[in-house]
């Protein structure tokens, strides 16, 4: 077993506690014996010097080497795998939660403290419930920083938006009513990027604003100017409704939020191009498209949560990691609902959620596949439950279309063949 040679017997473990200043180091043996223990001021950078006390302890001992072990602590623990592999050193990471769960073992008390979770961290990989990490490299690393950068800009862009939304409500509540979907209109929102001030708007001629709003539609990626809308929003400026008392404040800062929108989309396109030329450069733009429905950028956001699929051993992984496998509720003849566990990567989850309900719009296999799952007599699925499935689906394709280099095919994916022997030529 690889990970049992890693963390052989005659290795001792170097188990540390990370933290921003402060890393509490111990040198145990396989039975959770305390060899010796230490404080380490500074960051987790100062690894070079907890191996280097820990060594020669684990030497006199009996050890023939040491194994560092610790928690996946925000990003201080890369600086132990990068420390650690220099010195050919096997470094492991154990899972928080079952640093958590362990901790309450215990003595059944949520009692804490930096040296017992050490001893707990080495216990644990002593007994080989811990894995090796994954550090990214080259283009892979440069997705999953993109990929962390765009999730942020989303959760700006979704802000911002609702905000807009929240104080357009307030202060002028009949532009809202101007489109079914204002928010999602170009035209509605190149209304709002001519001002937001209702006033400015109604003091123009219909052709005066027609003018402006088609200087502006260009920004918000827009082409022609929907005239039922432009109308729609002019007439609401002519009587903006909501509280008047406080419009003029709340429509200054209305008009700060939809900037921040503006400013938040723009980035995220930039980000997208950046991700999508990434995906290129690593030659699976052209296998990932294959599947009907998803974009390049929909598979980078995939993969800049994943890494290298190639690292997983099925792509039941993949799914397991994004926490959509079916959770087992079952004891003697009770058999219980099966949700989905939930446990993994919730960014992952959110990105093949995201993914499916784009395509399932354009795939006529998942399409046919969700209209089957929420109209069948037998275990009938709501919506959201289809839609998970559907999404764990999506994630074991993509893993076999981008491993196995084979382009994605109807037939397979709906069950009805088996698989062919078609295989993409690499760039």
């Amino acid at each position: 077993m690889a990970l049992r040679e890693l963390v052989g017997r005659d290795r001792a473990i170097v188990a540390v506690d990370l933290a921003s200043q402060r890393q509490a180091a111990v040198v145990c043996d396989h039975d959770s014996v305390v060899l010796a223990r230490r404080m380490f001021r500074g960051s987790a950078w100062c690894i070079g010097e907890i191996l280097a006390w820990a060594a020669p302890v684990a030497r006199q001992a009996g050890f023939t080497g040491v194994v560092l072990a610790c928690e996946p602590t925000g990003h201080r623990w890369k600086p132990l795998v990068v420390t650690g592999r220099a010195g050919k050193i096997p470094v492991v990471c154990v899972q928080p939660l079952l640093v958590r769960r362990a901790r309450e073992g215990e003595d059944f008390t949520r009692s804490r403290s930096d040296f017992g979770d050490a001893v707990i961290i080495a216990r644990l990989t002593a007994e080989l419930r811990c894995y090796v990490p994954y550090l990214p490299e080259g283009p892979w690393a440069r997705l999953r920083h993109l990929g962390a950068r765009r999730e942020g800009l989303v959760r700006r862009a979704v802000a911002a938006r609702e905000q807009v939304r929240d104080l357009l409500e307030c202060a002028w509540p009949a532009v809202l009513e101007a489109a079914a979907d204002p928010l999602e209109s170009r035209t509605w929102r190149a209304a709002l990027a001519v001002s937001a001030d209702p006033a400015v708007l109604a003091a123009m001629s219909e052709q005066e604003f027609l003018a402006a709003l088609r200087e502006r539609l260009v920004a918000p990626g827009g082409k022609k100017v929907w005239r039922r809308i432009a109308v729609a929003v002019h007439a609401a400026a002519a009587d903006p409704g909501g509280i008047a008392a406080e419009r003029e404040a709340i429509l200054e800062r209305a008009a700060f939020a939809y900037q921040d929108w503006t400013c938040a989309l723009a980035a995220q396109a930039d980000i997208e191009a950046r991700m999508a030329a990434v995906l290129d450069e690593l030659a699976l733009t052209a296998l990932v498209t294959t599947i009907p429905g998803l974009t390049s950028v929909g598979a980078a956001v995939i993969l800049a949560q994943t890494g290298d699929p190639a690292r997983y051993d099925s792509p039941r992984t993949w799914v397991k990691h994004a926490g959509l496998a079916p959770q087992a509720n079952e004891s003697g003849t009770y058999r219980g609902r099966t949700p989905s566990s939930g446990r993994g990567r919730p960014g992952l989850r959110t990105a093949a959620w995201r993914a499916m309900f784009g395509a399932v719009r354009c795939n006529p296999v998942y399409a046919a596949r969700l209209t089957y799952l929420t109209s069948r007599e037998v275990n009938r699925l709501t919506s959201g439950q289809a839609h998970t499935a559907l999404a764990a689906a999506l994630l074991r394709q993509l893993h076999v279309v981008i491993t196995r280099r084979v382009p994605w095919q109807a037939a397979i994916a709906s069950g009805t063949s088996t698989p062919a022997t078609v295989v993409m030529p690499a760039a």
